[in-house]
């Protein structure tokens, strides 16, 4: 089937954020697995609430190694094998911490799943910003960074119910064998932008971007911001368990519902500052942190199912979108042809707020055991992710976003057969 190159990239572009999204989806109920399921697992291998927080940062640190490698890769051999081959390790490594005996057997596994999973984001940013124009990259970007979220619903949604129904072994099978079902889905449909296939491969140079001062306070502000979220998710089940006395089902129902939301919110603000706020950024991220430190607080204050059933949507808004709104920052600070390693780098930065914050935060309750002292703790992830905002000096989206289309528009109409045969290659 020959279509003309416009007409073959547009419909194309879908299913690239589509399995982009899938991807990541699956590694986000694979982390947030282990909130519903700390307890219980726990119990089965001997380990105390404040230990807990180990394997939460042992996961963590793998994460951050693969996505300061991930970007990379992606740059140098393109999104569709390093987002199919990781995903697939990452479900095999979940299947395997289902079949953990011991502690440290299960913290390795852990650092495992950490490792594979934390590669699908650098990858997936890169496909979406090859296929997206700037003009459109808000919406996708918010599209694709909802998968955090729905990770997270469908996780304290289904896992509660395994574990009472099979053990706390089942939620990691089942969830292991699907990532390797959507991992082989990628690699049979998924193709890489013009950008990579007409270019030499080469090894990218990260010197432009660790130089990149904007970047550097990006990647700091999202260190904040992702150790409020994932602390969050770590956590809260545990210290709503064990602080207040409601049950797992009645935890993971507030978790689910701190979650959905964020899956409407993220693509609204993507729609609200392409076409509302030119295309900027910066600010709405700034006032989206301060609005999370003072809903944790107020989730803080909180002690029963009611209370935290009313401020679990506004902290869910809060927790997640100020995230695709510095993600779509990202390729316009370093350029397209980096995107994959300025996602990388970046995202190591933010990930080391959720390799540390587990660990803080069991410490501090284990010692104090004091709820608000947990939840304060959180709270000053974003404080400080605020205020690093401010020191972000965003481009002027205008002057960018028109060279980057035409860009775009000029690679898309040079290659007629090459987007003729990604499209019969995605219908097979």
């Amino acid at each position: 089937m020959n279509l003309a190159p416009a007409a073959a990239a547009r419909p194309y572009r879908w299913i690239v954020l589509l399995l982009s999204w899938a991807a990541f989806t699956m590694t986000a109920v694979d982390r947030s697995t282990w909130g519903p399921a700390s307890v219980s697992v726990g119990e089965h291998l001997g380990v105390s609430l404040a230990g807990l927080g180990v394997f939460a940062t042992g996961y963590y640190i793998g994460y951050v190694i693969s996505n300061a490698c991930g970007g990379v890769l992606t740059d140098w051999i393109g999104g569709r094998v390093v987002l199919s081959s990781t995903l697939f390790a990452a479900g095999g490594f979940m299947i395997l911490f289902g079949e953990a005996t011991s502690v440290a057997l299960g913290i390795a596994f852990q650092a495992c799943i950490g490792v594979f999973a934390g590669c699908d984001y650098s990858a997936g940013v890169k496909l979406i910003s090859q296929w997206f124009r700037p003009a459109n990259r808000g919406f996708a970007l918010g599209v694709f960074m909802t998968a955090t979220s729905l990770g997270t619903v469908i996780a304290n949604a289904v896992v509660p119910s395994l574990i009472e129904a099979s053990g706390w072994r089942a939620s990691y099978h089942v969830f292991g064998i699907a990532s390797m079902v959507v991992a082989v889905l990628c690699f049979v449909f998924l193709r890489n932008g013009t950008e990579t296939v007409t270019q030499p491969r080469r090894l990218p140079r990260l010197g432009p971007l660790l130089r990149n001062r904007d970047l550097v306070f990006l990647g700091l502000a999202g260190f904040g911001g992702l150790w409020g979220t994932y602390g969050f998710i770590t956590w809260s089940n545990a210290l709503m368990v064990k602080g207040s006395g409601i049950s797992p089902v009645e935890a993971g129902g507030v978790v689910a519902v701190f979650a959905v939301v964020a899956v409407v919110a993220k693509p609204l603000i993507g729609i609200v500052t392409d076409r509302f706020c030119g295309g900027r950024r910066k600010m709405p991220a700034v006032f989206v942190l301060g609005s999370f430190v003072v809903t944790l607080l107020l989730f803080g204050t909180a002690d029963s199912l009611t209370a935290y059933l009313w401020i679990a949507p506004f902290l869910g808004i809060a927790a997640y979108v100020y995230s695709p709104l510095m993600v779509a920052l990202i390729p316009q600070l370093s350029g397209v042809p980096l995107a994959g390693s300025a996602a990388g780098v970046t995202n190591a930065f933010w990930q080391l707020g959720s390799t540390a914050v587990p660990v803080v935060v069991g410490v501090v309750f284990q010692s104090t055991h004091s709820f608000l002292a947990a939840f304060a703790t959180l709270a000053a992830g974003p404080l400080l992710g605020m205020l690093l905002m401010l020191a972000v000096r965003e481009p002027r989206p205008d002057y960018r976003d028109k060279a980057a289309s035409s860009s775009h528009d000029r690679q898309m109409h040079s290659s007629a057969g090459l987007t003729s045969s990604i499209t019969q290659g995605a219908g097979k």
